[in-house]
Formats: structure tokens, C-alpha cells, sequence
């Protein structure tokens, strides 16, 4: 008996999906509730279970097809067993057709010898942004510790990797090393172009952005900031906190928390445009941007302005780890009042960040480095960030955004600020 696996229910105002990725080949085995097929909607990809224990049957939907709600993805083939093929043990007729059957599968078991090396990667099952990954740098998937949902290899995991310097290279094909060396004509340079379709997710990231340029007033207004108490701070109680919290402190839990409090004495900032009327919110709902396989998601803080340090880390940490797994949902993207983008932890120096429609501003954080600066007439080394500031200038004056980052920049500077809201 065959159950249909149809596209899910994928939250509020989302009508349709574009299938990413098949996690399961027709005729292996899947339990009930794993994951058989990744879906990218405009926000996260959502992971579709089986409805039921069996083998995967018939795939209707394929990679890149975009699908409705309810739209019919694959069947699942109740109670066959993984290595059990059906057509042939239903089968068992006259002895040569049996033999012919037989011998037809031989060469197409060494047809996925290319595709097991693109796509499985020696029994992995990569995404075709840790695939091309592997491919340009020329390693073993295999000797990479996958830290995504059930242990998948993720972008992060194989750049990780790379960096460290950990990454083995794949073993050389034989058919190289039995080409003549001396007669192989000299390698000249490559010019070898790979088209690929854009993800849902970044199809809609490109689309709100230039939206965002082309509907509002973009500004950037930039100050810097000395992070030695910040830094003093973390390393004093950095073990403590984590050993209370279960959580490491970091300096986004800082960030938050400043941010909040000059929201408060600039509700402008944390207001919307709609139509010809301005909202202003007496909430802090706080967009953090965080890394996720397929590019960066926008996870939402709520009510971040009634919430501990330790409550901010925690909720932050979660975001990060789920990111990884792909287990972000639609409700976790949903609203937001203001954002905080980190380029920092990338190296980036200073940036220009484009603000998140409907919202009206977004922080940016740039990387700490040692810098030369001016204290009591004196020349000394600070560790010293670039803040920015993007704003939407319909709603937000400059005295307002500058106000609101100098808020910011006084509360990092001197953290006891946010215990006493001044």
C-alpha cells in the first residue's frame, strides 16, 4: 500500500515552496517522521517527514519544482523492507526473462558512480552548496565532522574545516595517474562557469532588499566604539555565567540589551511606516541575523526588553544551533522591530547594512581590533568597533539616529549603564 507525502501547511501567508532537496532516493528505507525531502520557502526550509515506515516509492515532485500547499510530493511504499526491490520479488515468471532483468541492472549500478561522487560523496548527502564546496577544494566529505540535522554536512562545517586546516583531500582517481605524463598537453588556465537555480530564500532576500532601496530614504550614520569594558566584563565572569547559565557569554547579549534601553529614549527607531500613518511600538522585538546553511535567516527576540543577558544568550544560542539543523520555523522569522547584523564575526571592517521592511533601522557590528585613540591626552592602544547605523529618513531624523547610536555606544562603554538605565 502506497501513502501520499503532500507539501504541508507552511504558515501564514505562505502558499508555496520550492523542493530543495530529496534527503531519500526511491526505494531506500525511511521511518515514520524522518525527514525525506527539504522544502525552501521565502523564509527557512522545512524538512517533510514520511507519513509512515516503508521505502521511498515514486518521486513526483523533483528538485527545483516550485509546489502549493497540499500538492502531492512522493509516495511511501508501507512495510517493504530497505534492501527488498519489489517489481523483481513479485516477479519470479520464466527463467530467461528473469535473467534478462538481471542482467539489465548491472550497468546501471555504475551509472551513480558520478553522482555518488557530486551528490552522496561516498554515502553523504550533501546540498549543492556544500557540494561545490567539496568540489573546489578538493576533499573527502567523509573526514569532515557534519554538525547539521542528523549529523548532515553543512557550508559552515566544510569553510570550518578549510580554515583550520582539519580537511583531508579526496583520494585521487586512477585514471589519472594512468595518463601518460609526458605527452599530457600543459593546463591552461580554467574558464569553467556552473549555472545554478537561486533558492527560494535568496530569490526573496534579493527581492526585500531592493525593495527596501528603492521605497525608503537609506541613510548610515557610523560612531565607534572602545570595547575594553565590554571585553574586562566577559573575561572576568565568563566562566561563572556559563556555568549558571549553560550558555558562553558573548557580547550580543551587551549589544541587545544597549539597544533596547536607547529604544526606549528613541521610539522612532523602533517604529514603522504604514501608509500615511506611523507605528510606534512600546515593545522591542529584536531581528538578530544568524548563519544558517543556505545563507543567513533573520530569527526574531521577542519582548527582548524585558529579558536577562543570560536570556538573550540562551535564546540566541538556540536560534544558532537550530539554524544549523535547519529546524527554524515560520514563526520564528515573523516580525521583528528592529535588527542587529554582526559582520564581525565574518572580519568584516565597516559596512552599510540595508534596513528589514517594514522596519525603519538596523545595527551593525563590525570586528574588535587594537587601535590607536586619544584618552586623557594620551596615545594609547583600545580595542575599538565600528558601529553603523542604516536608517529610514522618512521616519528617523539625523539627530535622532545619531542620538540613538551615541545611547549605544555610551552603555558598551560603560555596562553598569544597563543595570541602572541611564
Amino acid at each position: 500500500m502506497a501513502t501520499e507525502v503532500k507539501v504541508p501547511t507552511l504558515g501564514e501567508s505562505v502558499t508555496e515552496a520550492t523542493v530543495g532537496q530529496w534527503l531519500k532516493k526511491p526505494g531506500e528505507a525511511v521511518k515514520a517522521d524522518e525527514p525525506i525531502v527539504s522544502l525552501e520557502t521565502d523564509k527557512v526550509a522545512v524538512d517533510v517527514p514520511a507519513p509512515v515506515a516503508g521505502t521511498l516509492g515514486d518521486i513526483v515532485a523533483k528538485e527545483g519544482d516550485t509546489v502549493e500547499v497540499g500538492a502531492l510530493l512522493a509516495y511511501v511504499n508501507e512495510g517493504a523492507s530497505a534492501g527488498a526491490s519489489p517489481a523483481p520479488a513479485a516477479a519470479p515468471a520464466p527463467a530467461p526473462a528473469a535473467k534478462a532483468e538481471a542482467a539489465t541492472p548491472a550497468p546501471a549500478a555504475a551509472a551513480p558512480a558520478p553522482v555518488e561522487e557530486e551528490g552522496d560523496a561516498g554515502g553523504l548527502t550533501l546540498s549543492p552548496a556544500v557540494r561545490r564546496l567539496v568540489l573546489e577544494h578538493g576533499l573527502d566529505p567523509s573526514k569532515i565532522k557534519g554538525t547539521g540535522k542528523d549529523g548532515r554536512l553543512t557550508k559552515d562545517d566544510v569553510l570550518a574545516a578549510v580554515a583550520a586546516g582539519t580537511a583531508k583531500a579526496a583520494a585521487a582517481a586512477p585514471v589519472a595517474a594512468a595518463a601518460p605524463a609526458s605527452d599530457a598537453p600543459a593546463a591552461g588556465p580554467s574558464r569553467k562557469q556552473e549555472r545554478v537555480k537561486m533558492t527560494r530564500l535568496r530569490q526573496t532576500v534579493a527581492k526585500r532588499l531592493k525593495e527596501a532601496q528603492n521605497n525608503a530614504a537609506l541613510l548610515t550614520t557610523f560612531n565607534d566604539v572602545d570595547m575594553s569594558a565590554v571585553i574586562e566584563a566577559r573575561a572576568k565572569y565568563k566562566d561563572l555565567f556559563e556555568k549558571k547559565h549553560g550558555v558562553r557569554l558573548g557580547f550580543m547579549g551587551f549589544f541587545t540589551k544597549a539597544v533596547c534601553m536607547a529604544l526606549k529614549d528613541i521610539p522612532g527607531v523602533n517604529g514603522q511606516i504604514e501608509g500615511d500613518e506611523i507605528v510606534y511600538n512600546d515593545f522591542a522585538d529584536i531581528s538578530v541575523a544568524v548563519s544558517a546553511p543556505n545563507g543567513l535567516v533573520v530569527p526574531v527576540i521577542r519582548n527582548a526588553e524585558s529579558m536577562s543577558v543570560a536570556q538573550i544568550e540562551k535564546t540566541i544560542g538556540d536560534f544558532g544551533k537550530r539554524a544549523k539543523e535547519g529546524t527554524l520555523t515560520m514563526e520564528d522569522m515573523k516580525g521583528g522591530t528592529f535588527t542587529i547584523s554582526n559582520g564581525g564575526v565574518f572580519g568584516s571592517l565597516m559596512s552599510t547594512p540595508i534596513i528589514n521592511p517594514p522596519q525603519s533601522a538596523v545595527l551593525g557590528l563590525h570586528r574588535i581590533e587594537d587601535r590607536p585613540v586619544v584618552r586623557n591626552g594620551q596615545v594609547v592602544v583600545r580595542p575599538m568597533m565600528y558601529l553603523a547605523l542604516s536608517y529610514d529618513h522618512r521616519l528617523i531624523d539625523g539627530r535622532e539616529a545619531v542620538t540613538f547610536l551615541v545611547a549605544v555606544k555610551n552603555a558598551i562603554e560603560d555596562p553598569t549603564r544597563l543595570l541602572i538605565d541611564l
